[in-house]
């Protein structure tokens, strides 16, 4: 079957427990370089957040170059200048007297060849963009606090904690971009770093789903660490975590292309750049974080790390995925409350030899083998039916 195929079918054995290692690597240097970025660097703050006036004015084929050099007569040569979409010049200075915002709005007047009254002026105080600074970063505050509550009642702490440490991680890592590039931070950022939280959580909460529901192949067979139990999971539900976030980014990369980049809209290109960021890096902390965060703090359990010293004084590789030997396949675990079944203990009578009997179609012979005692069932589990014989012809 193809790799494809395998994927489709949650059935790749990628070793997780050996990737984890060079993603937490590559966090740790992308971590750093943001860090290092904010300190020294910082960010670059719209209008919105340290306050100034804005002029804006449609003035086709002027350009940055030539918008500052007619500004600097009126002490406006260091301002920010952009051209927004295909013909606005948007100019952006600090705080000025009345007497001076009337002399940048009629250079520029002169500068497009249009009335003064078409230059837009705007004007935001610096409170009302520390007001702005002060909420986002309450609603940061409440956010991380309501998961940490919801998914320590859903699941558990750890899971809940491992949580936290992605969704910090993705936070960091999108601002460390913004920093190292230069984008303008404007509220449309917030609102879409504020979003981006969301698909974050909600990727991981499909990863610990699953890992909570095969932590029965842990206690019950006791064949398998915590960690190889956790790579198993992630690689039975990574067709699944593909698809929750290429479908999310889709239609970013479709805002982003046609909404900025056909039609200029600037509003939709500072949401759109901050989400597909977003949402690249939440992906791949569920993945590449969360998960080796929540084996590190599950291995410290007494009952997890006597499993695991158990099978490394057995000679068992704990820091690679569980092995599969041929002809050994996983008993299927009866959930009696739901009446399904879930890949559970291994099988032990995997390893009973085949007979003729057993293969539909092959001439009846007569092999005895000697009667094997019946292992104990699970906890919680209905053993698995023996097998049936064939019909003798």
């Amino acid at each position: 079957m193809s790799r494809l195929g395998r994927l489709n079918r949650g059935e790749t054995n990628i070793d997780f427990l050996k990737v984890w290692k060079r993603t937490l690597i590559f966090s740790g240097v992308l971590v750093i370089i943001s860090l290092l970025s904010l300190f020294t660097r910082g960010l670059n703050l719209g209008i919105d957040f340290e306050g100034g006036v804005s002029w804006e004015v449609s003035a086709p084929g002027v350009s940055v170059s030539e918008a500052r050099s007619a500004l600097e007569s009126v002490g406006e040569g260091s301002a920010k200048i952009q051209i927004v979409g295909s013909d606005i010049v948007r100019v952006q200075g600090p705080e000025a007297t009345p007497e001076h915002e009337a002399e940048v709005r009629q250079k520029l007047a002169d500068l497009a060849g249009t009335d003064v009254g078409n230059v837009s002026v705007s004007t935001v105080g610096a409170s009302w963009g520390s007001d702005i600074t002060k909420s986002a970063i309450r609603a940061l505050v409440f956010f991380f606090i309501a998961i940490l509550i919801y998914l320590s009642i859903r699941l558990e702490w750890r899971m809940a904690v491992a949580a936290i440490v992605a969704v910090f991680h993705d936070v960091l890592i999108s601002v460390g971009v913004y920093s190292v590039f230069q984008f303008e931070v404007t509220p449309g950022t917030v609102i879409a770093f504020l979003t981006i939280l969301g698909y974050s959580i909600y990727d991981t909460i499909v990863v610990d789903d699953k890992i909570k529901e095969n932590e029965r192949l842990v206690g019950q067979s006791g064949r398998m660490t915590y960690g190889q139990m956790t790579s198993l999971s992630m690689n039975q539900v990574l067709l699944r975590s593909l698809n929750t976030s290429i479908v999310s980014i889709i239609p970013v990369i479709a805002l982003l292309v046609v909404g900025a980049g056909i039609m200029g809209a600037v509003t939709l290109e500072e949401f759109s750049i901050a989400l597909l960021v977003g949402l690249v890096v939440g992906a791949y902390s569920s993945i590449g974080v969360a998960a080796p965060v929540l084996v590190w703090l599950k291995e410290r359990e007494p009952k997890n790390r006597t499993i695991r010293e158990r099978l490394a004084a057995q000679g068992v590789d704990v820091l690679h995925n569980a092995p599969r030997p041929t002809g050994q396949r996983l008993l299927e675990v009866e959930d009696q409350s739901h009446g399904r079944r879930d890949p559970g203990a291994l099988d032990p009578d995997d390893d009973a030899p085949v007979t003729d009997d057993d293969q539909p179609g092959a001439p009846s012979t007569t092999t005895t083998q000697a009667p094997r005692p019946a292992a104990p069932a699970p906890s919680g589990a209905i053993p698995p039916r023996p097998r049936k014989k064939g019909r003798k012809r």
